[in-house]
């Protein structure tokens, strides 16, 4: 059996269309998880990772508490559960409209919140589970223009350690993987100024691969990491040291 091996296990990656979440839905399917992608729009690209893993795809706006729940009955039995799902509406704070706050504060944070509550007790009643919730490390330090996205991403830390707390007795862990700059359709837009001075404040000198992420997550999700719950791990090449 390889390392951080998820064989006979069931995984749910939210958001897992494109980018961070296609490369984790992969990840975890060749690691040997039977791979549900939840996704909102992109029907193609979901539909395209999950043939390419050999699972399905699911669409759900998870920010729609009925939505999120029917997704994960739908998934089925869940050993695995991945928020990843995401927006921004980035802005400078006095001139933020009230929707683009509570568009990233539902789709960023409340939508982690129902998926969480609908995968809770099926997991606690078969005693065992991973949950991974992936933030940034804009919830960790800040970042000019992004109050709305690094209040979510922050409030996802404070979510999981209590998760964790309320889980850990039934076998049940929840983690947090918090990105550092990653190349993805995100940070291309980004003026080649913005993007230099990122790279120069990263100790590794690169800007992050999705498929970074992803191997931290498929380590957190399986049976090796299976003594680490209420942790929040960086994955951002030294940025936030």
């Amino acid at each position: 059996m390889s390392f951080a091996s998820l064989e006979g296990k069931t995984a749910l990656v939210t958001g897992g269309s494109r980018g961070i979440g296609r490369a984790i839905a992969l990840e975890l399917g060749r690691a040997g998880a039977t791979v549900v992608v939840g996704y909102r729009g992109g029907k193609d690209e979901a539909e395209a990772v999950a043939a390419e893993v050999g699972g399905r795809a699911i669409q759900a706006d998870v920010a729609d508490p009925d939505a999120a729940k029917a997704l994960v009955e739908e998934a089925g039995d869940l050993d695995i559960l991945v928020n990843n799902a995401g927006i921004t509406r980035d802005g400078l704070l006095a001139r933020m409209p009230d929707e683009d706050w509570r568009d990233v504060i539902e789709t960023n944070l409340s939508a982690m919140f129902y998926t969480c509550r609908a995968v809770a007790r099926p997991m606690m009643k078969k005693r065992g589970g991973s949950i991974v919730n992936i933030s940034s490390i804009v919830g960790l330090h800040g970042n000019p223009g992004q109050t709305n996205y690094a209040a979510a991403k922050a409030g996802i830390i404070g979510f999981t350690k209590s998760l964790a707390r309320e889980l850990g007795s039934r076998g049940v862990r929840a983690n947090v993987v918090a990105p550092g700059y990653v190349s993805t359709q995100l940070t291309d837009v980004l003026p080649d100024a913005a993007k230099a001075a990122m790279l120069a404040a990263t100790p590794l000198g690169r800007l992050g691969d999705p498929k970074d992420i992803a191997g931290a997550v498929r380590f957190l999700c399986s049976d090796a990491a299976s003594f680490i719950t209420g942790e929040v791990l960086l994955v951002d090449g030294g940025l936030g040291m």
